[in-house]
């Protein structure tokens, strides 16, 4: 097996573009100049990633996710089909004469995802927010504030409903303060809304 990374004939790298080993980069995507992808990334048919993105290690990026610069993923993340990582707070085509905005009349804000945190199906983080490392955002929640660490989060906008273990899978409670996970039995301390391994 060769470490190279795997790049389909109709996806656009950029040059500068720089791709960890065995990274893949399927049909009709597009990388953009001066992303950075660490080893083991997937990304999907039609997936977008923005100047400048930085990926972690092993990161999925599926189909027809839009990753606009300046975001920052950690490893393992997960983004879910068709998902979008704004960039822009205050999003215009023009400006108040009419003509039209350029890249100095305005400031990329971007998307901080933690380790392992995994975003949902046509999803949308509306930057600037950091997403907890473990996290899990709901199918097309849309995410306008920041989401803690273990954080299960749906709706729009989106709102806490409970917390996932590192397995992905809702926390039981177990005793005051305490979640565990129905599928590994790792056991959580939860603490003025943050939660922690115990």
């Amino acid at each position: 097996m060769t470490d190279a990374p795997v790049v389909q004939p109709s996806a656009d790298v950029a040059d500068s573009a720089h791709l960890g080993p065995r990274t893949r980069v399927w049909h009709l995507a597009q990388v953009r100049e001066g992303a950075r992808l660490g080893a083991d990334c997937n990304i999907g048919r039609g997936a977008y990633i923005g100047p400048d993105v930085v990926l972690g290690d092993s990161c999925k990026i599926q189909n027809y996710a839009l990753v606009y610069e300046p975001a920052r993923l950690g490893d393992g993340v997960f983004i879910g089909p068709a998902a979008v990582l704004t960039n822009d707070e205050f999003p215009r085509a023009v400006n108040p004469d009419v003509t039209l905005k350029s890249a100095d009349d305005w400031h990329a804000v971007g998307v901080t995802i933690g380790t392992g945190a995994s975003i949902g199906a046509r999803a949308v983080c509306i930057a600037p927010v950091t997403i907890g490392a473990w996290a899990l955002v709901a199918a097309g929640a849309v995410v306008a504030k920041d989401v803690p660490d273990y954080a299960l989060v749906v709706g729009v906008p989106a709102r806490r409903i409970g917390w996932v273990g590192r397995v992905g899978k809702p926390l039981v409670a177990d005793a005051d303060g305490v979640w565990v996970c129905p599928e590994s039995g790792e056991r959580y301390l939860e603490s003025g809304g943050v939660l922690a391994p115990e």
